[in-house]
Formats: structure tokens, sequence, C-alpha cells
């Protein structure tokens, strides 16, 4: 089967690599044509316009950064996708773009899975991520092969945006894991206590979290380098915040963490890298969270 990948970012190249590994066809697109390099150098095909990913492709995927982007790029892809073309769409978005787009899709002739995905970049590299699809059922049989080859849990969560709401549910805990760790390792430091041995501690015990173990340790090597920016976090909270109204939940503890984006991005620019809320508390109390043997970016 042949896929074209279009947006290369950090998590759409990792995926688009991963399809390469696995021997499937690719072809690619990026604004940015230097991030399609190292897998045109792997074997990829390089495609100057999206549509002309669109026209030489049995199927489309999509990684991109807002639901006004990936509006965009399927408005003109459209036109060109081949009879019995589907879209795969891995950006985060809400549950109502998620229908509208489908809608959009279907009016051109096309049907579209979601594939949020979860687990962090360095997983996508390794073809580990979690990919949670939504959809219709033979359409998630489909492309089932590429999924297997991206990820190593595979969940169909139900209709088209369903996968949505449990992608923004998963992003919504990892961001409160994180404003959680950074207090937890700052109690840690000015209780005089070892960071590293404290990390390990925690680690192993009943507290420990995927976000202790992977972001707690990128902020104690300190360069915080999850390749997530506070602009994307702040956006997935807004439609977690946008789902508890709607479906009548009060999300305290999202609603706070929201607060702490927004101030770190008032801080250091909606650029900087998510794992900086922590050094807002280190900012605050003069405090540095640094220990030996951390890295700086996962693996």
């Amino acid at each position: 089967m042949h896929y074209g990948y279009i947006g290369l970012g950090n998590l759409g190249a990792a995926c688009a690599g991963c399809l390469l590994k696995a021997g499937f066809k690719v072809t690619v697109y990026d604004l940015n044509a230097a991030l399609a390099a190292p897998l045109v150098a792997a074997g990829a095909t390089l495609a100057t316009s999206a549509e002309g990913v669109a026209a030489s492709a049995d199927h489309v995927i999509t990684c991109l950064p807002s639901p006004a982007v990936s509006e965009k790029v399927l408005r003109h892809i459209l036109p060109h996708m081949k009879k019995g073309a589907s879209w795969v769409e891995m950006s985060t978005l809400g549950r109502d773009e998620v229908l509208r787009l489908a809608g959009i899709a279907a009016e051109g002739g096309v049907r579209m899975m979601e594939l949020p995905v979860t687990g962090g970049v360095h997983l996508a590299h390794q073809g580990k991520i979690t990919m949670l699809a939504g959809g219709d059922a033979d359409l998630f049989d489909l492309h089932h092969g590429a999924m297997q080859a991206m990820g190593d849990k595979i969940f169909h969560m139900g209709p088209l945006g369903s996968s949505s709401i449990i992608k923004v549910i998963t992003n919504m805990l990892a961001f409160i894991h994180l404003k959680a760790t950074s207090e937890a390792l700052m109690l840690a430091k000015r209780g005089g206590l070892d960071l590293a041995q404290a990390w390990h501690a925690i680690a192993a015990s009943s507290g420990n979290s995927f976000v202790h173990e992977t972001e707690g340790a990128l902020i104690l090597n300190g360069s915080y380098d999850i390749a997530f920016n506070i602009d994307l976090a702040l956006k997935d909270l807004g439609f977690a915040l946008g789902f508890g109204k709607e479906f009548g939940v009060p999300l305290d503890l999202a609603s706070m963490t929201n607060q702490t984006y927004i101030a770190a991005k008032a801080a250091y620019g909606g650029e900087a890298q998510s794992p900086m809320i922590a050094k807002l508390l280190e900012d605050l109390l003069g405090t540095d969270l640094r220990a030996e043997g951390f890295p700086s970016r996962l693996e």
C-alpha cells in the first residue's frame, strides 16, 4: 500500500519513518522541505505539494498543528485523491472539528479515520507509540498494518469523534501529572534530599507515573526537551475544558494546570517546551531542580 504523509514535524517524521522501515511506499510533503530530507534519504519519495501527495498515494495521512491547518490541507488534497482513497488524520483535534472535517471529506467522496496518538515522540521513533483510532471498522482493518508499523498498542475507540475525546483525556492527565511531579521534585529538593535518589524512589513507589519517569527526567537534566511545546499543551487543555463544560464535569485540576501553562507562556513563550512549567517553580523559589545522570532527550 502506498501512503502519502503530510506534516513532518517531530511526530509526523517519526511515524512516516516507521512506515518506511516496515516496507510501505511513502510519499512525503511538508512546507519546510528540509524536514523531509532524512525520510527521502531513507527511501521516501518527495512531493512538491500536498496536491502531489494526494494524486500519487493510495491513502493520505496528515499530522498537522491545528484544526485550521488540517482543514486547509484537506481542501487542497480532496480534489486530487484517488477513487477509494481514505484520509487518516493523526492531528489532535476536538470532536466537533473531527465530525465537521469528516463531513467535508465525505462531500469529496473520501472517508476519514481519526488516529491521534499518545506516549511521546521518543516512542514514535521506536514504533511503540499508542494509537487511538476512530472511525468505521472496515477502515480500521484496512489501515491496521500501517498502525502496527507505527505503534505497538492499537485501540479502536469507536465511531468518529471517540478518539478525540480519549486523546484529550490522556493529554489532560499528562499535563496534570507534570505539574504534580514538578511540585514533588521541588519538595524533595527543598527538603534536602538527593534529587536523583528521590526521582528513583518516586519511580518505584505508588506515586509513580509515566510522566514522572519521562518528563521528570528531562526536568532534572535541565533540557525540558520533550519535543512538545506550551502552545500545544494549551490547545489540548482548551479541548479538555470544553468537554468538561459540555459533559457537565468539573475539571478543577485541569483548570489549575491550564492557569500554570498560561503563566509559563507569559514567562517563556508559546514555543517553549511543555515541562518548563517546572521552571516557573524553580524561578519563583530561586531553586533549580538539577541532578546528574539524566538525559537531555528521550531515546
